[in-house]
Formats: C-alpha cells, sequence, structure tokens
C-alpha cells in the first residue's frame, strides 16, 4: 500500500522526483535525509508520524549525505522529547 503525499512536508524537499509518483513508503530513506537536512520542526513531527524510530535512525546510519555533526544531532534530537514539546 503507497503512502500518500504528507501536506505538512513541503514539496521543494524532494523538487526532483515526480511527487505524483513517488512512492513514500518505498523511498523512506530519502524522505527522512531530505527532512533531517533541511526540515522544520513540523516536518520533523510530520517524519515521526510517517516512519518508526528504527527507520529514521536507520536511515541516519546509512547516509552519505549526512555529516558526523548532524548525524549527532539528529539522534539527540530525535531521542530528546523536544519534537512533543513546542
Amino acid at each position: 500500500m503507497k503512502k500518500e503525499r504528507p501536506h505538512i512536508i513541503n514539496p521543494a524537499l524532494l523538487w526532483e522526483y515526480d511527487l505524483e509518483t513517488f512512492n513514500y513508503e518505498k523511498s523512506y530513506k530519502i524522505v527522512i535525509e531530505r527532512v533531517l537536512e533541511r526540515g522544520n520542526l513540523d516536518e520533523w513531527r510530520e517524519m515521526m508520524k510517517l516512519y518508526s524510530k528504527d527507520q529514521i535512525l536507520e536511515t541516519i546510519e546509512w547516509s552519505a549525505q549526512l555529516d558526523k555533526r548532524d548525524k549527532d544531532f539528529s539522534k539527540f534530537f530525535l531521542t530528546s522529547g523536544f519534537l512533543n514539546v513546542a
């Protein structure tokens, strides 16, 4: 079953893809990586609704695009509880 396009995630983050046919389930690593790199707080929250914490952490480890600082921050932020505060 194909996940529908999340309305909170800005389509500009996936500018090079045809979002009419983009599969958010199969391409989860791309979506997660883009949100971690360039997303705002609402997009981070939406990412957490769409994907499991395991998928997000797996993507952080997998990503060649994210540098060590971004990976460390992402892991800290995901486990800190800050996403539930603001």
